[in-house]
């Protein structure tokens, strides 16, 4: 696939590098460079992919002495001073909404520090104090033609999460991988288990989120990136192809269906290896245990207090949920859900403990929970409407189930 919108003259990508430089108005920190030092990674990626971004990151190789140049640049703009490599040298400058990195040049040459970078499409750079792209590793040609591929493999081994890292691309960029790099990343899947799982979780996060959120999610499934060798034996994995995702809106899409994501791409062994939060991890179990509920009991058959419970349990993000109903409950489903009125989608109460406690002269405990749930099952299913009917329906329940005192 051939873009046919990225810049690719390289006087028009400098044209517009120092553009954007001074808008951003980081050039101030230029003068306090030392000769020889460049620009290089994703800003330069961006800027050819005509991508715009919330945040700007910027990665400045410098000959020598990072931590020095990044202290006095720091103290000049007066910005924040983060060192986040000390034996390395890596600091990063935070001015407004704007990272910027600055590095020691690890080679000899520009060109060998450009080959230990993770992808082709990063290893551009251009060069301050000659105004010039220097691209040995044809990083612009795979940017025209949407192409993720790797100098060495070495590179992606000495830091397994580029291997994740792939598919944020995907994800992102709408990028292809290179067959070369497929059958590596498939060689090599295991070791991402040898990363810090803070960093496995960011990665995670920016997949499920970009645009091109479902083809990195298949690709991820695919080639079993995160499962045990017998994932596709679980039933809780869905055909992600042929789902109908238009029934979903576009804020429902960009809220509810990361965790859909989510709970395709990790089984439930992974799911706790990687840590994710409590409430991903939680709301993951639920979606699981409702999906397994359905697939052994018909919908039709579930009792009133199921189909309660389930509302109930999965309200808050019921549309992660949609895609495990049956295809013709899909859409009727979601539509209750849309209305914030409707009581069995989304439960709710005419009475609460408060009011109950000080109207019934029942006291906090078991007994009171139960009747709160009573109270708002039937109002879910329309046999309450008013504050009269509620009270008089809770004496009820308290006489036919409150313990009897010889």
């Amino acid at each position: 696939m051939k873009r046919n919108n990225v810049l690719i003259d390289h006087t028009l990508i400098i044209d517009e590098l120092e553009r954007s430089i001074k808008f951003y108005n980081w050039n101030s920190i230029l003068s306090f460079l030392p000769k020889d030092s460049y620009l290089v990674g994703g800003y330069i990626r961006d800027i050819v992919l005509k991508r715009v971004t919330e945040k700007v990151d910027v990665d400045i190789v410098v000959p020598s002495n990072a931590i020095e140049i990044g202290k006095m640049i720091s103290e000049n703009i007066k910005s924040k001073f983060i060192i986040l490599d000390k034996e390395r040298e890596v600091v990063r400058i935070i001015l407004n909404h704007i990272s910027i990195d600055i590095a020691n040049q690890i080679s000899s040459t520009i060109e060998g520090d450009l080959r230990s970078r993770d992808f082709s499409i990063n290893s551009i750079a251009f060069l301050f104090d000659k105004k010039l792209l220097f691209d040995p590793l044809n990083g612009l040609k795979d940017l025209q033609f949407s192409l993720l591929k790797t100098y060495s493999e070495t590179n992606l081994i000495n830091d397994p999460l580029r291997i994740l890292r792939c598919f944020r691309f995907v994800s992102e960029l709408n990028f292809k991988i290179d067959p070369k790099l497929v059958d590596f990343i498939k060689k090599n899947k295991g070791k991402l288990f040898l990363v810090a799982k803070e960093r496995i979780n960011y990665e995670i996060h920016k997949i499920v989120n970009g645009k091109n959120a479902l083809e990195a999610v298949i690709l991820l499934k695919k080639f079993n990136i995160f499962g045990s060798d017998n994932i596709y034996k679980n039933s809780f994995f869905l055909d992600l192809q042929k789902i109908n995702y238009t029934v979903l809106n576009k804020n429902e899409r960009d809220k509810f269906l990361p965790l859909f994501f989510i709970s395709q791409i990790f089984d439930e062994v992974s799911l706790e290896h990687f840590k994710l939060s409590r409430a991903e991890i939680a709301k993951t179990k639920l979606l699981r245990k409702w999906h397994f509920l359905l697939e052994k009991k018909n919908i039709s058959e579930l009792t009133e207090s199921d189909r309660f419970a389930l509302h109930k349990e999965l309200e808050i993000f019921f549309p992660s949920f949609i895609f495990y109903l049956p295809q013709h409950l899909r859409l009727v489903w979601l539509h209750r859900w849309r209305d914030k009125d409707d009581k069995l989608f989304h439960p709710s109460n005419l009475l609460n403990g408060e009011v109950i406690k000080k109207n019934l002269k029942i006291k906090d405990g078991p007994i009171l929970g139960d009747l709160l749930k009573y109270l708002s099952k039937e109002l879910a299913y329309k046999r309450l409407n008013n504050f009269d009917e509620a009270i008089y329906k809770a004496k009820q329940w308290i006489e036919q189930n409150a313990p009897k005192c010889d």
